[in-house]
């Protein structure tokens, strides 16, 4: 399973990409406001990080956007920016219709939003490149979502699409081990949920018994 961030901060990328040998990136509006920088200076300053690489950036399009021909010209300019650059559209009527015309395109797509497998199957039959199921947001709201990442993962399988599933907005590493054990091809979180996972209470206590043993013992 792939690891990717999701972020536009260009500090947390680059350790991420240094230190992680991060496999990817994901972006939306959100996040690029939380950056403090334009939109077009930062999705500019990402693509040079990724410059050079296979990793997949996934960028979000004007989500006012409604019109499917409007959300496909906003696509294809921010896929012209960088060889890297997924373009995320929102699920809906509109934008799976869009999602069809950019991966005609040959435009790399990430269907965004996504709530239910019957979204998903929706994406997988426009041929999109990634879907991404929000997990982090559905538990958060109450919803039961272990089985969504299962179900999508089946359908997929069940068929000849190419899609990856994508799996979103975690927010603890309960969420991140799901995920891979659903079968999920990339997981994306935050950079606070992937320094959690990587630490454990017991592994500090064993840190700090180990070394008070190594202070005690004579080097000769």
């Amino acid at each position: 399973m792939q690891l990717f961030l999701d972020s536009a901060k260009l500090d947390e990328i680059k350790h991420a990409l240094e230190v992680w040998d991060l496999d990817g990136l994901t972006t939306n509006p959100r996040h690029v406001q939380q950056s403090g920088k334009p939109f077009r200076r930062v999705i500019e300053e990402i693509a040079r990080l990724f410059e050079g690489t296979h990793k997949p950036v996934s960028v979000e399009i004007d989500p006012h956007l409604t019109d499917w021909q409007d959300m496909v010209a906003a696509g294809a300019e921010l896929a012209e920016m960088s060889p890297n650059f997924v373009i995320k559209v929102g699920a809906s009527e509109a934008g799976f219709r869009a999602l069809r015309e950019l991966a005609v395109r040959r435009v790399q797509t990430n269907a965004t939003l996504v709530f239910s497998a019957a979204q998903a199957w929706h994406a997988m039959r426009c041929r999109v490149t990634y879907v991404s199921p929000f997990v982090g947001w559905k538990e958060a709201h109450g919803d039961e979502a272990r089985s969504l990442l299962t179900d999508i993962v089946r359908i997929r399988d069940n068929y000849p699409y190419v899609t990856r599933v994508l799996a979103a907005a975690m927010r603890n590493s309960r969420q991140l081990v799901e995920a891979a054990l659903a079968g999920a091809d990339c997981v994306t979180a935050a950079m606070s949920v992937y320094q959690e996972s990587f630490a454990h209470p017991y592994t500090d206590a064993g840190a700090e018994l180990f070394a008070r043993a190594w202070d005690a013992t004579p080097r000769d």
